[in-house]
């Protein structure tokens, strides 16, 4: 199960309800250090040198257990307990030209900006540009607004403890956690807390895509039609259509303005000028992605109107994006229609009349407004994408990275959605459906930019199909 998003109040109850059922603190702190440990041995190479940087509460602790757990490393913990003479060591310390810092210096609990001796042994770390691992949260971020208290650690990677905490998904708290890597195992009691917001991890996706049938065929695995792609946006239409195909329904169709220049790049899908009768092509498909590349002087007022008459009537699921999010009649769909928005901070706040600042604020609000106005279920991209409906919980990805603020991630992740949409056994899974696509579509990117080099959407399709 995907694991609840809390508060630091909750975690200080789990916490004490775990005390309260007999478990010994020290075992759950031994558990919480080794988690460290584990996590610092990914991030460095054999023979490196790690740095600990240990402070008074159980943050510094958990460093401390984590230093006796680095087989084949050099380490060396450093009591910031007093933040001048930390200062002092970490500079000196420094020399060794070490692989990582381990930010141990404060927790979650922490409820008052740093004082000016903190800060300064703060700006020293971020100033090295070393890579950062923060225990439970970056020291000094809030771990329920997301905003930093006079100084906050930048890290590379923070591994939370127990569950992820609501401020470490804040926008606001992006460049300082990092990637979010969440220790849950460490010993705390089954009995978890609530939340309406849910952690997507892989092991929630056991089972997805479904086996196929060996009986199956192109006509068992549904048709996928796509309404795209005009002078100077074409590209979008060709990679939705192959982002389509990577998930291998039985037919791609694209409907297109841009009918030359997108047939001259595509193979396996069927392309249709938009100026023709597309009625009968269109009435085949078993699911629609509509929008992407549709900016362009020569999408026709004929075009618009069908898509809107498609959203009003059709029993096929339907997925807008980009410029069709603005053309949508709000709230009139068929009973038990599916239809996804998949709009960026920007998109949703037009749909909304709002700044994107507002968005960002509080993106779960964001998610369950835009769902009740277009009874629909809302991809809401971002670091953190949110997968909700205008009730239940909402999922957020953990998948991801800034290498996809690229022109065409957005096409390629609408076309893969839709290419799973459009076959029949998806029909009655739909957050499944989305939630695999956004998590694929996410960690198809950490395998790229784990290799160190440049790519784009050429290879973010080819890495759709998988590890």
């Amino acid at each position: 199960m995907p694991l609840p998003v809390i508060s630091v109040a909750q975690m200080r109850d789990w916490e004490q309800r775990t005390w309260d059922a007999g478990v010994v603190e020290e075992s759950v702190m031994s558990n919480a250090g080794q988690a460290v440990a584990q996590m610092a041995l990914e991030m460095t190479p054999e023979g490196g040198i790690i740095l600990l940087l240990a402070g008074k509460g159980n943050n510094g602790g958990d460093a401390r257990i984590a230093a006796e757990h680095l087989p084949g490393r050099s380490r060396e913990v450093i009591d910031a307990s007093d933040p001048v003479s930390g200062l002092r060591d970490f500079n000196r310390a420094l020399e060794q030209s070490p692989d990582l810092i381990v930010d141990g210096l404060f927790g979650i609990g922490l409820d008052r900006d740093l004082d000016e001796d903190h800060c300064e042994l703060v700006r020293a770390i971020n100033q090295t540009q070393l890579p950062v691992l923060a225990v439970d949260a970056p020291s000094g971020l809030n771990a329920d607004t997301g905003q930093p208290m006079g100084a906050a650690i930048q890290a590379r990677c923070t591994v939370t403890l127990g569950l992820p905490k609501a401020g470490l998904l804040k926008p606001s708290a992006d460049d300082f956690v990092g990637t979010l890597e969440v220790a849950h195992r460490i010993g705390l009691i089954d009995d978890l807390p609530t939340s309406d917001q849910l952690w997507l991890r892989a092991n929630d996706l056991n089972g997805m895509p479904p086996t196929r049938p060996p009986s199956g065929h192109k006509g068992a695995f549904g048709h996928v039609g796509i309404i795209a792609g005009s002078t100077g946006y074409h590209g979008a239409a060709c990679l939705c259509a192959r982002g389509a195909l990577r998930a291998r329904p039985g037919l791609v169709s694209v409907f297109t303005p841009a009918y030359q220049a997108v047939a001259a790049q595509l193979q396996s899908p069927m392309v249709h000028p938009w100026n023709t009768d597309v009625t009968q092509p269109l009435s085949s498909c078993t699911a629609l992605v509509v929008g992407p590349g549709l900016a362009g002087p020569d999408v026709p007022e004929s075009l618009r109107n069908v898509v809107r008459e498609l959203w009003r009537e059709s029993a096929s699921p339907i997925i807008a994006d980009a410029s069709a999010l603005d053309w949508l009649p709000a709230g009139e769909v068929p009973e038990n229609a599916i239809r996804i928005l998949t709009p960026h901070p920007g998109e949703a706040a037009r749909l909304l009349d709002c700044e994107p600042s507002e968005i960002q604020r509080d993106r779960l609000i964001a998610t369950r407004k835009l769902a009740e106005i277009h009874r629909a279920t809302i991809v809401l991209k971002g670091r953190h994408t949110m997968i909700g409906q205008g009730d239940g919980p909402v999922l957020v990805n953990s998948t991801g990275n800034s290498g996809l603020g690229q022109g065409g991630s957005g096409d390629v992740l609408a076309g893969f959605l839709g290419g799973f949409l459009a076959q029949p056994q998806f029909h009655d899974r739909v957050i499944q459906a989305a939630a695999y696509a956004v998590w694929q579509h996410g960690h198809a990117a950490d395998r790229l930019e784990a290799t160190g080099r440049y790519w784009g959407m050429d290879a973010l399709i080819d890495a759709l199909a998988g590890d």
